[in-house]
This record gives C-alpha cells, structure tokens and sequence, in this order.
C-alpha cells in the first residue's frame, strides 16, 4: 500500500487530510499490511524537530520538466508511535521556500503546476528504486492529482505498476487560481487524446481533480463538503464512489474497498 499525501500531521498544518494521512497508514500497516508514506518537504517542515535525513541511495537523480533539469532528494523520518517512516521529496528550487501553496501575501505561487509534476514523478521514481510493487496506490490532495495519470498511462508498462490500483481521494483543499494552462505541454503526455485531458485546457482546482478522478479506480469523498461542481461529477462518474466517511468508520470503510479492488470485486475504471 502506498500513501501520498499533500499534508501529513504532524509536519503540516492539522486539517482533515493531514490527519487521515498520518492515522490511516498506521490503521492499515496494523491490519498486517506493508505500507510506504510520501509526502513533499515543504520548507515550513523543521528538519531538527522530526529529525529529517537525507536517504543518499534513493537521492541524486534528476528530472526534466519543462526542459530544465531538477535534482531530487530524498528524505526520511519516523513516527515513533506508529512504527511508520514518512518519505518527503525535496528539492531546494520548488519546496525550500517557507509557505506551502501560497506566498506570504496569499498569492498562488506560479510555478505550483511544476512543483505537482516534481512531486508525483518523485515519488513514482522512488518507488521504482526501492524495488517495491505496490497494490494500491492512495492518493490525497490535489498535489497528488497527476498520480493516477502517471500510473495508469506513463509507468502502466513497468512491472512496478501493472498491476496497481489507484485510489483518489477529494478534499476541499483548494486553490482560487487557474493552474499554469501550459500543463498539459509540461506533463510531455504520450496520449493527449483521452478524454481525461480535456480537464486540463483550464487547469482549475475542479478541473484538475476531474482529470484525476476520470482516470483513478475508485474515488472516495474525503471531505465533509466539496464543491457543488465536483459533487455533480462525482454523480456522473461510472466508477466505485466511496461518500465521505467519519474518523470512526473511515479506515474500516476504506480498507474494505482497497480489498475488493485487489480482488476484482468492484468494477474498476480504465
């Protein structure tokens, strides 16, 4: 099982998603499976306090995006109480910086879109170094949106992610701005012709969990309320939904459908 989060307590502000990002992983590793945990390294994170560390044999490569090359580092720290480690992808360029989406004045930080593709290609290669097939890859927060994309039509041939299942979960974590419309150009698509892409002409946080959704196995309803726009979607969606479920009954819900998804059970999507 592999988790990658936007936010996870206790690095990140508290909020819903960070808070399920941090105890379901626990709750499934628990049930007796093997877990992985990414996030980004945000420079609002304390290294000191978590006791950060980069991991040098997974750090050192470089990813192009949009023709210009960016070093990845890898980091690490552990949640004690949980027996869990937490991998955190760095890169001084796009996450040194103290605030996370927004800068000090509230202005959406314009290089978001290269950070998102930074982030999810990060954490493919990652894992792809660590050697690791993971059955179901769970994904929280729009950063986390070009997952699904990148696993079921880029690294869908790498025996690593044949057989992965992706689950995408929608929060109310938003942003007001457009996204960068050049994102589609920067993903470098093999395939702009599935339907997903229309999404991406304007890159909206609607639009771009919509991309996400359309392309996932199963989407779950992480918040109590989401937009009315992708509540409408969601309805339209002919794909395993799963409504937005309380901290009590959450990690029984969701790891009954990371079950029946391994198991053929649900119909699952393209």
């Amino acid at each position: 099982m592999l988790f990658v989060s936007q936010l996870i307590e206790p690095y990140t502000e508290d909020g819903h998603m960070a808070n399920v990002a941090r105890h379901l992983p626990q709750r499934i590793q628990e049930r007796g499976k093997e877990i992985r945990t990414f996030m980004p390294r945000f420079g609002c994170i304390n290294e000191r306090r978590y006791q950060l560390h980069e991991v040098i044999r997974l750090s050192g490569m470089n990813l192009i995006i949009n023709d210009s090359d960016h070093p990845l580092i890898i980091k690490v720290a552990s949640i004690q109480a949980a027996r869990m480690q937490v991998y955190f992808i760095d890169n001084e360029e796009f996450f040194k910086r103290k605030t996370i989406i927004e800068d000090e004045r509230g202005k959406f930080h314009k290089d978001n879109d290269e950070r998102m593709i930074f982030f999810c290609r990060g954490v493919i290669e990652t894992v792809k170094k660590l050697g690791w097939a993971p059955d179901i890859v769970h994904c929280h927060g729009w950063m986390t949106s070009l997952m699904p994309y990148y696993l079921k039509n880029v690294f869908n041939d790498d025996p690593i992610f044949n057989n992965t299942r992706v689950v995408y979960s929608v929060y109310d974590n938003g942003y007001k701005d457009s996204m960068n419309k050049n994102l589609e150009n920067k993903l470098e698509a093999k395939d702009t012709t599935l339907p997903a892409f229309s999404h991406l002409s304007d890159p909206t946080f609607d639009n771009l969990n919509k991309f996400a959704m359309e392309i996932s196995d199963a989407v779950i309803v992480g918040s109590e309320k989401i937009s009315p726009e992708l509540q409408k979607y969601i309805k339209q969606i002919d794909k395993p939904v799963l409504d937005y479920c309380s901290e009590e009954e959450y990690a029984e819900k969701y790891s009954e459908l990371y079950d029946e998804l391994m198991q053929g059970e649900v119909v699952l999507g393209n």
